[in-house]
């Protein structure tokens, strides 16, 4: 019985792809979730590629001015107008009707966004979280079934997010640079085609990924962004983030460690049967950047030049990066009996620092929902899911 119920369910989500694909650009309608630098430049990218947006945001005072203009003005790599179609507070009329749902927030805030959507999802909608980080497709899927979802949406994560961007004002966004190809997984995987045939449409730059764990181990902002604003406290600190972050930033012996650290999440990935690039190899495969170590791949990036540092600490790079990238990491390598000794550092450092414990915030096998799963089970729940 199970099983004739889960092929009916497949059956009518192919349907649910297949009526989208049969949509005109003109037609196909976005809802982006979150007013912040990438909110507003993927809301107003969008808009200028000819798709209907609609723009939600937790608070009025970001999209205020996108109300009074009826748009985003972007500039840098993409320039022009987007007309946003409805800019709202209110999460049930920005998410009606909405073929996709990219979630544009810090990843401290998708189980929030997973609440607060929950009553008002359809199974035929598609969440994509820009990015994930280290689990997010998870947590969004268990947020989910908390709140007693019975029918599902499809779920997916990038791996990274697409831009490098910053909001520049009131309704104003610059995308300094777009990454050549950001992977793309979907829980379960076997949706991957599909909803990559949908989204490529709009960002032919999203590749397939094999699952949501290679996704997530493949989280880059987990090596660059708490370490490099750990071990740069005083400077920003002292200048507000009056310097170039990753080029001022990754000294030589700054982008040793943040390499031993990147040894240590490609062991922890190693241990579940998963290969992920480096983080010099992602640097070459998102922006061409060469070099024979992590410190000249860093340097010969275009993308990262004018990239000012956070001008203060209290910033994503500490409070979403350590407990949604370094703490599952952590706590995923501890269950697997990979030592991790530098990630496990930098969150130590950043929670002296912040003064909050980030290992009870954080996201572990225990929110994730693989606490005690075989490699096997773990492995198998990627590819073909509860879904």
């Amino acid at each position: 019985m199970e099983k004739k119920i889960s092929k009916k369910l497949d059956l009518r989500k192919r349907e649910y792809i297949r009526a989208i694909l049969k949509k005109d650009n003109k037609d196909l309608k976005f809802c982006v979730l979150g007013a912040g630098h990438g909110g507003l430049a993927m809301a107003g990218h969008l808009a200028i590629k000819g798709f209907k947006v609609n723009l939600y945001n937790r608070g009025r005072k970001r999209i205020r001015p996108v109300i009074h203009r009826k748009g985003i003005k972007v500039e840098g790599e993409i320039k022009g107008f987007g007309n946003i179609e409805l800019a709202s507070t209110h999460i049930k009329e920005c998410i009606d009707g909405a073929d996709v749902l990219m979630v544009v927030v810090p990843a401290i805030g998708h189980r929030y966004i997973a609440e607060t959507c929950a009553p008002h999802l359809k199974e035929n909608q598609i969440v994509i979280l820009n990015p994930g980080r280290t689990g997010g497709a998870l947590e969004f899927y268990n947020t989910l079934k908390e709140q007693g979802v019975k029918q599902f949406p499809f779920i997916a994560e990038a791996q990274t997010f697409l831009y490098a961007s910053r909001a520049l004002g009131p309704a104003h966004a610059r995308i300094f640079s777009i990454k050549n190809s950001v992977p793309l997984a979907t829980l379960p995987a076997y949706w991957i085609p599909g909803i990559l045939k949908i989204i490529q449409r709009a960002f032919p730059q999203f590749i397939p990924g094999d699952n949501i764990f290679k996704t997530s181990f493949e989280n880059i902002g987990a090596v660059f962004h708490p370490a490099l604003t750990v071990l740069n406290a005083s400077w920003i600190e002292e200048t507000h983030g009056d310097f170039e972050y990753y080029i001022q930033g990754a000294s030589k012996s700054t982008a040793y460690i943040l390499e031993k650290l990147d040894k240590e999440r490609l062991e922890i990935a190693a241990a579940l049967g998963i290969k992920v690039m480096s983080a010099k190899a992602w640097l070459y495969t998102a922006y061409s950047a060469t070099g024979k170590d992590l410190y000249e791949a860093i340097h010969d990036n275009p993308g990262y030049m004018g990239l000012k540092a956070p001008d203060r600490l209290h910033h994503r790079y500490i409070d979403e990066d350590v407990p949604m990238s370094l703490v599952p990491l952590a706590s995923i390598g501890e269950m697997l009996k990979v030592e991790t000794p530098t990630i496990r550092s930098i969150i130590y450092l950043a929670s002296i620092m912040r003064g909050i414990n980030f290992w009870e915030i954080g996201r572990t096998v225990e929110t994730l929902g693989i606490k005690g799963m075989s490699i096997k089970d773990i492995r198998l729940l990627a590819v073909a899911g509860e879904i």
